[in-house]
């Protein structure tokens, strides 16, 4: 065995919570990002969902790809499936990626939504992502932050998403976009 990869796209990419040698930017073909995920633990509770990113089918994803040490294989997945498959919404896939420094294909473990489990949110209104992300707290936190947090942290490595952009500015009152 050999170090091996693991692609975030989401709060992976600011708080991956666990140690790595290096990471870089990557891109996923075949899945994109989006608010599709009822949050029953981290942003939300079953009584008032929340709602975090899921890679849904269909286009790509640019995210951060982390390098782990193989001798720390075992504790990091460990640590990942607590994390990432607490209510089974995520499906645990190994999903080639490519490294945009080195320009290299690799295998990274990555988690992508489950259309079939009852989290799946599909594609809501503007407006409802605001009024659920508004209002929503988990264990993890108020979902209004992890969405600043995740904006925040696309946006100073060069990723644009026109949607969670307007979330963000309408959840800082720092813009008056149209829904």
């Amino acid at each position: 065995m050999s170090d091996f990869w693991v692609f975030g796209y989401g709060s992976l990419m600011w708080r991956p919570g666990f140690g790595y040698r290096e990471a870089m930017p990557a891109m996923l073909r075949g899945a994109h990002r989006s608010l599709c995920i009822y949050s029953w633990v981290h942003r939300g509770t079953r009584e008032r969902p929340g709602l975090v990113l899921g890679l849904d089918r269909g286009g790509s994803c640019r995210g951060i790809a982390y390098r782990v040490a193989e001798a720390d294989r075992e504790a990091v997945m460990a640590y990942l499936r607590e994390r990432e498959l607490v209510t089974d919404v995520y499906r645990e896939m190994w999903r080639p990626i490519a490294l945009a420094e080195t320009g290299k294909s690799a295998e990274a473990v990555t988690y992508v939504a489950d259309r079939r489990h009852e989290q799946y949110a599909g594609g809501l209104p503007r407006q409802s992502l605001l009024e659920l992300v508004r209002a929503s707290v988990g264990q993890s936190g108020s979902n209004a932050d992890y969405i600043v947090n995740t904006v925040r942290h696309m946006q100073r490595i060069g990723i644009r998403d026109a949607t969670l952009e307007w979330l963000a500015d309408a959840l800082s009152g720092e813009g008056n976009r149209q829904a």
